[in-house]
């Protein structure tokens, strides 16, 4: 029996372990969509990563409570639908003042506690996993013996705890279900589980070469669009990839927003994670780290999966900006005025120093990372460095020089404009990216670190987001309606008859030529 009720996600964890410790929620999870470090450990394939310290439990959408293992698991093989994660969640009951966390379990977990139990039903469990096993095949898109394999990654993303590959008792009967008993669709189905299972294996080494994370990623990428538990695993090994291509990287480093204030608070002044809650990434600037993210995925799947042309257009899209020499008056002035850039100048400063560090023995292993690094460290000098110019404009406009020639002041006005585009995008990406941060910075949970420059920090951004508008506004864009509103009066207008042609004066030659219209047949004259 199952209780109906959908608890507010901020207090999900009290009302969960208030069910008792046999309580399980079956409940659906969205992807993230907060951004996460490119570097995060290797993802727990067939858990949805929601009970992990820090996840967004908005991202939950209860199903049902059930009680006790064997009716969570029944519902398990029943509700799943091959698309979307259901997890399977407790809740530590701990201190009644202060709950304890989540747990995520596994169906397979579930299943191997009951097996080893002394009152489990064998026979019952067996049909059940056999049921779903052989639904995950019959619904699988590709069909046929490409169903079996999906069916098989299924099985070893969620129930690898009991067996690697279904048992003989369960595999034998979802095979008599769909009337394929062969040896080969046997074969079949334990080869891909034992293919899976040394992927998952090869996910747990720390150094990895690009070769073999191209190679892993090939295979998970055929199977991920029929096994969702998978997809978290191929953007990993995607991410994998690029963290080793340079021009991946370099890409990153023009489109990624700066988002040093929310990674700076999320790790604290000392440089070590916070256990205390803290405000979210503003919405505006999610989206464009979100942008960003896929765009980089999809010119690395478009470089490593044999589409060079279309590799070759993204980074064409984007090209890297070029290192700068010297800081620019506007860029010195935005970052003596702004803690956050003076922050991602330091961060930039520190990531290049760890780069080449004499002691730092992570990249000498994989020089590929270290040349990728130290790609992204150089363009995303040059980006910081166009962004800061832009803004230091906005927000600190010199005079126009004494000796300037008159008409070229127009055109030095419109170099700011020239540099927020330059920088950004477009203007709407800029404002983006500047409503984003004084979003964030207004957020009433501010770390204690950025207590004594916040206020000055939303003062800085709000006059340069003012500075924007008015820059924006101060265009003159083509307004197709105004021109059309301009020429419907004139087309109006009724049409002047045109002068009558003046006579043209007689010539000597016109008795001549009246003669030869009179006579046609005259000899050597042809009308």
């Amino acid at each position: 029996m199952s209780e109906q009720r959908t608890p507010l996600s901020d207090e999900f964890r009290t009302w969960l372990a208030e069910r008792g410790e046999d309580a399980y929620a079956l409940a659906w999870v969205a992807r993230a969509s907060q951004p996460a470090a490119w570097t995060d450990e290797a993802p727990r394939v067939g858990e949805s990563g929601i009970a992990r310290a820090g996840a967004d439990l908005a991202r939950i959408t209860l199903q049902e409570v059930t009680r006790g293992r064997q009716e969570t698991l029944r519902r398990w093989l029943q509700l799943d639908d091959g698309v979307r994660h259901l997890a399977i969640i407790t809740g530590d009951p701990g201190d009644p003042g202060d709950p304890g966390g989540l747990h995520e379990h596994t169906p397979g977990e579930l299943a191997a506690q009951l097996m080893r139990g002394s009152a489990s039903d064998e026979a019952r469990l067996t049909d059940l996993l056999a049921s779903w096993f052989y639904r995950r095949n019959a619904e699988a898109v590709q069909g046929l013996e490409l169903g079996w394999i999906a069916a098989a990654a299924a099985w070893t993303c969620h129930v690898r705890t009991l067996a690697s590959y279904p048992p003989p008792s369960v595999l034998a009967l979802s095979l008599e279900r769909a009337g394929e008993q062969d040896e080969f669709t046997e074969d079949l189905v334990a080869g891909t589980g034992l293919k899976i299972i040394e992927l998952l294996d090869r996910l747990k080494r720390a150094y990895r070469p690009r070769a073999e994370l191209i190679e892993d990623w090939h295979a998970v990428e055929s199977l991920s669009a029929d096994v969702p538990a998978l997809n978290d695993m191929a953007d990993w090994l995607l991410d994998q990839i690029f963290l080793r291509d340079a021009p991946a990287q370099q890409l990153r480093a023009v489109l990624e927003p700066d988002l040093t204030d929310y990674l700076r608070d999320r790790r604290g002044a000392d440089g070590y994670p916070l256990c205390v809650a803290l405000p979210a990434l503003d919405a505006p600037r999610a989206a464009q780290f979100a942008e960003a993210r896929e765009t980089v995925r999809a010119y690395t799947a478009a470089a490593y999966a044999g589409r060079e042309q279309e590799a070759q257009q993204l980074q064409d899209a984007f090209p890297t900006p070029v290192r700068p020499l010297a800081t620019s008056g506007p860029a010195a002035a935005w970052r003596q005025n702004s803690a956050t850039a003076q922050d991602a100048v330091e961060d930039l400063t520190a990531q290049r120093a760890a780069a080449m560090a004499e002691d730092g023995t992570d990249y000498f292993t994989d020089p590929e990372l270290l040349h990728a690094e130290t790609s992204y460290l150089a363009a995303r000098e040059g980006q910081l460095h166009l962004m800061h110019d832009a803004l230091g404009r906005l927000a600190f406009p010199a005079p126009a020089p004494r000796d300037l020639p008159e008409a070229l002041a127009p055109v030095a006005a419109a170099q700011t404009q020239r540099r927020v585009i330059e920088a950004f995008g477009t203007m709407e990406r800029a404002t983006q990216a500047l409503d984003g941060q004084i979003h964030y910075q207004l957020q009433q949970s501010v770390p204690a670190h950025r207590r004594t420059v916040s206020g000055a920090e939303t003062d800085l951004l709000s006059r340069t987001r003012a500075a924007l508008e008015h820059s924006t506004a101060a265009e003159v864009p083509f307004d197709e309606g105004h021109i059309l509103a301009r020429l419907q009066p004139v087309m109006a207008r009724p049409a002047v008859p045109a002068d009558p042609i003046p006579a043209v004066p007689a010539t000597q030659d016109e008795p001549h030529t009246r003669a030869l219209e009179a006579d046609p047949g005259t000899s050597g004259v042809h009308r």
